[in-house]
């Protein structure tokens, strides 16, 4: 058995997001939820990103944010794929300061990634619906990229 993780890149995802709206301070932190308003995919999985997903989100104490993303992806054939992304958001402060901002920051200034399923009754992918694939991300002012490898 061997040690390295084999990945490969499935896609590029281009996810325009809406404005963060607090749902205020709780236990774990502050509760927050993005709006997905639409975007595309491009590679090998490819499509639009539909509207209406969210990212429910916990800003936590610890200044790390947890992510939970829900959203569809639709093919050009048609095919719908449900998309479930878990993971995390963060770096030094002043850096995700910045990013709160609105500035221009290097990804690799700060550690976004998160672990992906898929759901799709699709028989040209059902492939999708076994695998685990990580994204490394990139978030902008009223977009996140997301750079999908299938492990």
């Amino acid at each position: 058995m061997s040690d390295a993780l084999a990945s490969r890149l499935l896609s590029v995802f281009e996810v325009d997001v809406g404005k963060i709206e607090s749902l205020g301070e709780m236990a774990f932190g502050e509760r927050r939820v993005v709006m997905i308003n639409g975007g595309r995919a491009s590679g090998d999985l490819s499509g639009v990103i539909r509207p209406n997903g969210a990212d429910w989100q916990w800003q936590r104490h610890d200044g790390i944010t947890e992510l939970r993303a829900h959203y569809v992806l639709e093919t050009a054939a048609g095919d719908a794929i449900e998309i479930h992304s878990d993971g995390y958001r963060h770096g030094p402060a002043q850096v995700m300061a910045r990013l709160a901002a609105g500035e221009a920051v290097d990804p690799s200034e700060y550690y976004f990634r998160t672990a992906m399923t898929f759901h799709t009754a699709s028989q040209r992918w059902q492939r999708l619906n076994g695998l685990i694939a990580i994204g490394i991300g990139e978030r902008k002012m009223n977009r996140v990229l997301i750079r999908v490898f299938e492990v």
